[in-house]
């Protein structure tokens, strides 16, 4: 099994914010393969189901941001996943609005709940996908958690699209046939 996690803040007030392009990305891929995030436990929303032969569990943590690390090390302690079986969706501040970057490891870039999350697993060998929200135009604490702009949304809604295709090579082929298909 495989687990897909989307980072970003529970709550309706941070629904469409940047910083929970981690959890649209995962809501759609749940509504495409009808993998319905019921359950409730390790820190999580999350439920399992197939994408194509893969048995896949996708989760939500509700741990706010900048702990995501307490919820995915508890899937993973509890779930026995190891680290190449596991993919992590959030926002990056750093790429350009709509640009994706997939990674097999890494520092946490200044990324709160990746730190989290590395601290959490003890380490950064773990598969992750960016998605790019633009430079800050404020301080960074607002600018991640304002929503999209008008103008912004055909690019969010490309990457969003490009991301899914990022989850479905994953499952099907690995991390490195998708940073060589999807990276620039």
């Amino acid at each position: 099994m495989k687990a897909i996690i989307g980072l970003g803040n529970p709550g309706f007030k941070y629904r469409h914010t940047r910083h929970n392009i981690g959890f649209m990305v995962l809501d759609r891929v749940a509504k495409s393969s009808r993998i319905r995030l019921k359950n409730k436990s390790f820190g999580s929303l999350w439920g399992v189901g197939k994408i194509g032969k893969e048995e896949v569990m996708l989760a939500k943590p509700l741990t706010y941001m900048n702990l995501s690390g307490k919820a995915v090390s508890e899937i993973v302690r509890n779930k026995g996943f190891s680290l190449e079986n596991l993919l992590v969706i959030m926002d990056d501040k750093d790429l350009p609005l709509g640009k994706i970057r997939v990674r097999k490891n890494g520092t946490s870039g200044g990324h709160n709940g990746l730190r989290s999350i590395i601290e959490g697993l003890g380490t950064d060998e773990f598969p992750r996908l960016r998605i790019g929200i633009g430079p800050p135009k404020n301080m960074l604490r607002d600018y991640v958690l304002t929503p999209f702009g008008r103008g912004e949304r055909g690019g969010l809604s490309g990457a969003m699209e490009i991301s899914i295709l990022c989850v479905n090579v994953w499952i099907t082929k690995g991390i490195d046939a998708v940073m060589n298909r999807f990276n620039p």
